[in-house]
């Protein structure tokens, strides 16, 4: 692997709509896969509702995998972040962050980042670098088409 490629990703843009109604939509792995801009995710149970650290979710991708969401960062209203795994199996290693500040009272900005510096799979690396910077931006701006 190219030592100078970039293993943290993100992208921030400001949302206009409160943080409350924007973090309902990020805790709720139903909703996921209308905003999910890798495309990447199928469907999710209903009733998942992230609640804290320690919770697991599970998402079905477009390609028809069962895959576990093991929460690790939870601050309600502000923070939720995620390391996947296939159901059953370790951890792999990256990690999907989605961060929020209020600005004011009607907009927030929403920071998304994919970390995949603990990644070791290198069977996994082509699809990691598949996500950038603007596949991050994507999942923000169908995000926010969904509660603007």
């Amino acid at each position: 692997m190219d030592s100078s490629q970039e293993r943290v990703v993100s992208a921030t843009r400001v949302i206009d709509a409160p943080v409350d109604v924007i973090f309902e939509l990020i805790a709720d792995p139903a909703r996921q896969p209308e905003w999910d801009g890798n495309d990447n995710l199928s469907k999710a149970a209903a009733g998942q509702r992230v609640h804290q650290v320690g919770d697991v979710f599970r998402m079905t991708t477009t390609k028809g995998k069962e895959r576990d969401n093991h929460v690790v960062e939870f601050e309600e209203g502000r923070l939720i972040a995620w390391k996947p795994s296939g159901v059953g199996e370790p951890q792999a290693g990256h990690l999907w962050r989605w961060e929020l500040e209020p600005i004011d009272t009607g907009s927030t900005r929403v920071t998304h980042t994919y970390d995949w510096t603990g990644l070791s799979d290198e069977q996994r690396f082509e699809r990691a670098r598949w996500t950038t910077s603007e596949r991050l931006l994507g999942s923000i701006d169908r995000l926010a088409a969904a509660v603007e």
